[in-house]
């Protein structure tokens, strides 16, 4: 059992605040084409920017041994590992990649902070690689606060973890089990001296999944650790390493908040007619193109547009162009390149993709603007 659950994580927010310039400097990766080289942060809080969305951060803030991690254009992996910390304690870090704000680093465009009772869904997905030799955790952080703070410690944090190796256990003690999202857990419950910590904890190794946020943060609600008129403020994924940990990896990560009839991100048309899409496809047994053209309606102009959308149950995306496509299935994100990421008023960007499928071929039913705006549908 933990002697003192998480206390670097005050430690990581003192640090995190006087190191702010260094996650300033981050660089972005937007893909146009061919997949740009990947970037490796050693700084202990360095971080960058990955599909023009997220960002990925080192996160080193429990020892002074060199920890390195490489963005890839759809996650990140460890790369060095060294020193470790005893398990009855707090983890060494925890490298990972977030949408939303994180001691003043806050993604690009992104739709967060957002009042709980504002959010229709935040559907994520991730897929992990694990290694042996480590003892960690693999989990997601996600963030509440009764104030839209981009900034320090949030009142609550809920962890959910997807894996673990090793003598460790989440902050607090079990306080029973729950059946969340489809799937069964360990509930854990306690504070860390900053926060209040809830987690839930897979009984068998996750390796990819998709789910909805809003689910783990109605199971805080229902436990008094939240209400409605709180503020989702970020959602990590990552790992949090107690010995070693080169050679872990998210291979894809992504995040989306959906409000109900809110105005969205900056910049972004604000009713739900102020974007239309057309979804021209062209199909043949077992495999498929789509071209989509977005069309903004409104008055002003949208930089760095994404398009969300699910594809239909058994299709897989294999190639995409004129655009950044991630996941390869379920739900998606289309986020513009570098000639067509302005979308003025009234101009339409146009992209597509190629994709299998399985079974009866269907079309996606619904496309959001920049995690706010229903747009139609041609």
């Amino acid at each position: 059992m933990r002697a003192s659950p998480h206390q670097a994580r005050t430690l990581r927010g003192l640090l995190g605040a006087l190191l702010t310039a260094l996650a300033a400097t981050a660089s972005l990766l937007v893909v146009a084409g061919p997949a740009q080289a990947d970037t490796q942060i050693c700084e202990p809080f360095g971080s960058t920017v990955i599909q023009g969305r997220y960002v990925v951060q080192n996160n080193r803030w429990g020892t002074s041994a060199t920890q390195c991690v490489t963005a890839t254009n759809t996650g990140f992996r460890v790369d060095q590992a060294d020193g470790s910390v005893p398990t009855n304690g707090a983890p060494k870090s925890y490298p990972s990649v977030f949408n939303g704000c994180h001691y003043t680093n806050c993604s690009p465009g992104t739709a967060l902070p957002a009042r709980l009772n504002t959010i229709a869904e935040a559907p994520t997905s991730i897929s992990y690689s694990y290694v042996s030799g480590a003892v960690y955790d693999a989990a997601y952080d996600i963030w509440l606060d009764p104030t839209p703070r981009k900034d320090g410690v949030n009142r609550t944090e809920i962890m959910v973890w997807f894996n673990r190796v090793g003598p460790i256990q989440p902050v607090g003690s079990r306080v029973g089990s729950a059946d969340v999202a489809g799937r069964s857990w360990e509930v854990w419950s306690g504070n860390n001296g900053g926060n209040d910590v809830l987690s839930f904890v897979a009984p068998a190794a996750i390796t990819s999944w998709n789910f909805d946020v809003m689910a783990f943060v109605r199971q805080a609600i229902s436990r008094g650790l939240a209400t409605d008129s709180w503020y989702l403020t970020s959602v990590q994924a990552g790992f949090e390493p107690w010995q070693n940990g080169a050679g872990l990896a998210v291979n894809s990560f992504s995040s989306t908040v959906r409000t109900g009839g809110g105005t969205g991100d900056p910049g972004g048309p604000g009713t739900p007619s102020a974007c239309t899409v057309a979804y021209d496809t062209n199909v043949w047994p077992g495999g498929f193109t789509a071209n989509v053209s977005l069309t903004n309606n409104g008055s002003s102009a949208v930089d760095a547009w994404r398009l969300g959308f699910a594809l239909p149950a058994g299709q897989q995306m294999t190639q995409a162009w004129n655009a950044t496509v991630t996941p390869s299935s379920g739900n998606v994100t289309a986020t513009g390149v570098s000639h067509n990421a302005r979308l003025e008023p009234g101009a339409t960007a146009t992209f597509g993709f190629q994709g299998t499928y399985g079974g009866t071929f269907a079309k996606p039913s619904a496309f959001r603007l920049n995690d706010a705006t229903t747009c139609a549908v041609k």
